[in-house]
C-alpha cells in the first residue's frame, strides 16, 4: 500500500489507516522512539501516541512526505517523554550524548519562543549540510536527527573513531558558520 493510499485511508476516516501504517512504519517509528528512550514500555506508549497523534491531524494535514511526517510526530513525542522522564531522574538513550555534543555549535542560541531565530538556524543548517557529502550528511542525520549511537553509525560506515572525528569536525565547522552569520554561542 503506498503512502497516498493511507493518507486517503486517514481522509476517509478508516481505521484500517492506523494498521496500514503500522504495518508499514512500525520498524522505522520503533527505532526512532527506542534510540530516545531505551525503554520498552515507553516506546509502545509513543508509538500509541503517535498512531492517535497522525489519526488526529489528518485531515486537515495532508502531508506529502507521509515517513518523515510521522518520523517528526513521534520523535517530537518520544522527546518530550524524554524530558518527563528525565525530571523523575529516569530516561536513556542517546539523547543525552546527543544534547551534550550539539551544545558545542547550537547552546543557547535562541528561546523556544523565538520562531525567527529558529527559522533561521534551520535554514543555515540546511545549507550547511547541502554543503556537505553525503556520506557526512547522513551521518550527521544519524547521529542529530535520529540519534543513532556511534557503534551503529559505525557498523554501516566506517570506525567508530573515524565516524566521531568526522562528527567533531563538522560540529566545529558548524559552530564556525552559525558564528559568522551572527547567532552568539
Amino acid at each position: 500500500m503506498t503512502d497516498n493510499d493511507i493518507i486517503k485511508l486517514f481522509w476517509d476516516r478508516d481505521e484500517q489507516a492506523i494498521s496500514r501504517t503500522e504495518e508499514k512504519y512500525h520498524n522505522y517509528l520503533y527505532k526512532i522512539s527506542v534510540n530516545i528512550l531505551y525503554d520498552e514500555q515507553d516506546v509502545q506508549e509513543c508509538l500509541n501516541d503517535t498512531y492517535l497523534s497522525v489519526w488526529n491531524s489528518i485531515p486537515p494535514n495532508s502531508p506529502k512526505a507521509f515517513k518523515a511526517y510521522i518520523g517528526k510526530i513521534i520523535r517530537n513525542i518520544s522527546l518530550n517523554k524524554f524530558k518527563s522522564e528525565r525530571t523523575k531522574k529516569r530516561g536513556g538513550g542517546q539523547v543525552k550524548d546527543v544534547l551534550c555534543e550539539l551544545d558545542e555549535c547550537v547552546s543557547t542560541i535562541f528561546g523556544v519562543e523565538d520562531s525567527v531565530n529558529e527559522k533561521e538556524l534551520t535554514a543555515l543548517i540546511e545549507k550547511f549540510l547541502l554543503s556537505q557529502p553525503k556520506q557526512k550528511r547522513n551521518l550527521f542525520v544519524k547521529r542529530y536527527w535520529y540519534m543513532d549511537s556511534i557503534k551503529e553509525i559505525s557498523l554501516e560506515f566506517m570506525s567508530e573513531a573515524k565516524v566521531t572525528a568526522i562528527l567533531c569536525r563538522m560540529r566545529k565547522d558548524l559552530k564556525i558558520i552559525l558564528e559568522t552569520e551572527g547567532f552568539n554561542l
